[in-house]
C-alpha cells in the first residue's frame, strides 16, 4: 500500500500508540508449551517436504511458504518483496479491523493487513515469530501479517488443484488453489489489485 500523506495523520496521536501498543505486545499473549510445538512441529513439516522437480520453468512456481492461524499459506515469489520482522507497528485510528497498522520500512511507510480477520480464522495474539510479508507490484505495496514464515518451496502447478469445497467467503476470492498437502496458494495480483484493501488516507481528526 502506498505511503500515507503525513499531512493527513495526527503523528503526535500515533507516537503515543506506538508506546501503547509496545507494552500491550509485551504484555500480551504468550504461546504455551502445546501451541509452541504445534507451530515448531508445523514448520518442520512443511521445511522437510521435497521440492518438486520442474518439468519446465513455467512447470512450477516458488512460494513463500508461511502459517497463518494454524493453517499453511503460500503466495507466489514474484510478489513478494522481502519478510520483514514484526518488531513494531503502530494502530492507526479510523481503518478497518484487517488493518492491524502501519510500519515504517527503512523510512517507507506501510500498511499491514491481518488476513486473520479477513478470512474469519482465529486471532492469537503477537509472538517474535511474526512476520510482515511485504507484497508488491507496479502500483500497490502492502504487507500482510504471518504468524510464522517456513521458507521458500516450488510448486508444481499441476499439483495445485483450483477448488475445495471448504473455502468460500472472502478467502475464496483471493484463492489461486489448494495443493495435495493442503497448503492454501494465495492470488497475489488479486490481494495488490483489490480497492477493497486501500485505506482511505483521510483519517478523521
Amino acid at each position: 500500500m502506498t505511503a500515507l500523506q503525513r499531512d493527513s495523520i495526527d503523528w503526535a496521536e500515533i507516537r503515543r500508540k506506538i508506546d501503547a501498543a509496545r507494552h500491550m505486545t509485551e504484555l500480551g499473549w504468550q504461546p504455551t508449551a502445546q501451541e509452541q510445538e504445534r507451530i515448531l512441529r508445523a514448520r518442520a513439516q512443511a521445511l522437510a517436504c521435497p521440492m518438486a522437480e520442474p518439468s519446465s520453468a513455467e512447470g512450477s512456481i516458488q512460494a513463500v511458504v508461511f502459517l497463518l492461524a494454524g493453517e499453511t499459506y503460500a503466495i507466489e515469489l514474484r510478489y513478494v518483496r522481502e519478510v520483514y520482522p514484526l518488531t513494531d507497528f503502530t494502530p492507526v485510528p479510523c481503518t478497518p479491523a484487517f488493518v492491524l497498522g502501519i510500519v515504517n520500512v527503512r523510512g517507507q511507510i506501510l500498511s499491514v493487513i491481518d488476513l486473520r480477520y479477513l478470512f474469519e480464522l482465529p486471532r492469537i495474539g503477537l509472538t517474535e515469530l511474526n512476520k510482515i510479508i511485504i507484497l508488491c507490484s507496479r502500483d500497490m505495496e502492502l504487507g500482510i501479517l504471518a504468524d510464522a514464515v517456513l521458507g521458500v518451496q516450488d510448486i508444481s502447478r499441476d499439483r495445485i488443484q483450483p477448488d475445495l469445497p471448504t473455502l468460500t467467503g472472502i478467502r475464496h476470492a483471493y484463492l489461486e488453489g489448494v495443493t495435495p498437502d493442503r497448503w492454501v496458494v494465495l492470488d497475489g495480483g488479486r490481494l495488490l489489485s483489490d480497492k477493497a484493501l486501500i485505506v482511505n488516507e483521510q483519517v478523521a481528526g
